[in-house]
């Protein structure tokens, strides 16, 4: 049989049938809902084409806009009814039933409304699955790209009974809600980690040692005063292996990063060589680091461009060492030393200037307490992204099998 899933529920068989969207669904679009009547503390909640992404996966309450235009000069949506924006774009899912995102919202002009005599939350799954490509090909245009009704139901679809559309549906649903579950949790252990760290390193919370003793008052130590600049130049090329120091990322092979060699790996001799565990500080802000990130080195010995300053501690725990530089705490002084004149997005900082950081340094003990503490609720959020990554790698495989 043709119009088969791979992948089926028990007590269900028989072809899908084969249909255009047109002769089960009507069209019509949202009504412009301009930012001036855009109003924070407006009383009916509306989704405009850029919210209709960040619904997914959140709290929806945290990210509608509201309005106070009178409700009945707003399209407003019903329970069942298929949101899709007039761009066609196909980033992530380009469906949304209502039925997940909630009826009653004002809907903006530049999205299509599918109002179907069909389980709307699966047809919303059976477009994002098997129709993305096709609905964005619709959407091309020469000038405004755009999806039009009459694209739409154009379109070709297969569905099957309503009993087991209702099935898929709940199953998949089921499978969403754990994955918005999931997010919640790497979201509130981000949002815990980056409190008590602002807790630690502000001394507001402190910890004790085996005996539940106080552990010494901290000292304030200047950055030369613990690590050294690394100078060691590559000198016969014998390193290959280019690093580079991203914001996000940390340490990575340059490779991995931009896709493609960007430095001239017949020229290397005037980088650093970079050992495992040494920091980089890259001068380079950005919106995730605003004075440059340091990072440590756990990838593998490789080499840096000398635009990054490379250094090694002498003394101290390392990993201490690296969640204080996770935190804001550094980047007043690094601002006060800043030349002013510099390009506007690198710091221009000397060698005495960067070396003259003054870092809040407890006890070795409580170092390495305090490294032990934040390497486990790391752990947790590791555990926690792996099992989001995880389920969202087992949905993709569902609905690579379940429609047709």
């Amino acid at each position: 049989m043709k119009n088969v899933p791979k992948l089926r529920f028990k007590g269900f068989s028989g072809e899908w049938q084969a249909q255009k969207l047109g002769d089960f669904s009507t069209f019509s679009k949202g009504k412009g809902i301009s930012k001036a009547d855009i109003d924070p503390n407006g009383i009916n909640p509306c989704i405009r084409y850029g919210e209709l992404y960040t619904v997914y996966g959140e709290k929806i309450d945290n990210v509608l806009s509201k309005t106070n235009v009178d409700i009945k000069n707003l399209v407003v949506s019903e329970v069942n009814d298929i949101i899709i924006p007039a761009s066609g774009e196909t980033q992530i899912d380009i469906a949304k039933a209502s039925c997940v995102l909630k009826s009653g919202i004002a809907l903006g002009g530049d999205l299509n409304i599918i109002k179907t005599n069909k389980n709307g939350v699966f047809l919303s799954y059976y477009l994002n699955s098997k129709k993305k490509l096709d609905i964005a090909k619709l959407a091309q245009g020469k000038s405004v790209v755009h999806l039009y009704p009459s694209q739409l139901e154009k379109l070709d679809v297969n569905t099957p009974s309503d009993k087991e559309q209702t099935k898929i549906a709940d199953f998949l649903t089921a499978i969403d809600d754990r994955i918005s579950q999931l997010s919640q949790k790497c979201d509130g252990l981000a949002q815990y980690k980056k409190g008590v760290m602002q807790q630690i390193f502000s001394q507001e919370l402190r910890f004790k040692d085996e005996q539940g003793r106080a552990f010494p008052a901290w000292d304030s130590v200047d950055l030369g005063d613990l690590a050294f600049k690394v100078n060691t130049k590559n000198k016969d090329d014998s390193i290959s292996k280019v690093l580079t120091n991203s914001a996000v990322q940390g340490i990575v092979s340059q490779n991995d990063f931009f896709d493609k060699d960007i430095a001239n790996k017949n020229n290397l001799e005037g980088y650093y060589v970079v050992e495992l565990n040494d920091f980089v500080y890259n001068p380079r802000i950005s919106s995730s680091a605003p004075v440059g990130p340091i990072k440590r080195n756990k990838l593998a010995k490789g080499v840096m461009s000398p635009l990054y300053t490379v250094f090694r501690f002498k003394s101290g725990c390392l990993d201490f060492l690296e969640y204080f530089f996770e935190t804001t705490y550094w980047h007043d002084h690094m601002k006060s030393v800043s030349n002013m004149g510099a390009r506007f997005d690198r710091m221009n900082i000397t060698n005495e200037g960067f070396f003259a950081l003054p870092i809040a340094l407890p006890s070795i003990a409580e170092q390495e307490k305090i490294a032990g503490f934040l390497s486990a609720v790391d752990e947790k959020i590791s555990h926690a992204q792996a099992q989001l990554e995880a389920l969202k790698q087992y949905k993709q495989g569902l609905l690579q099998q379940m429609f047709v």
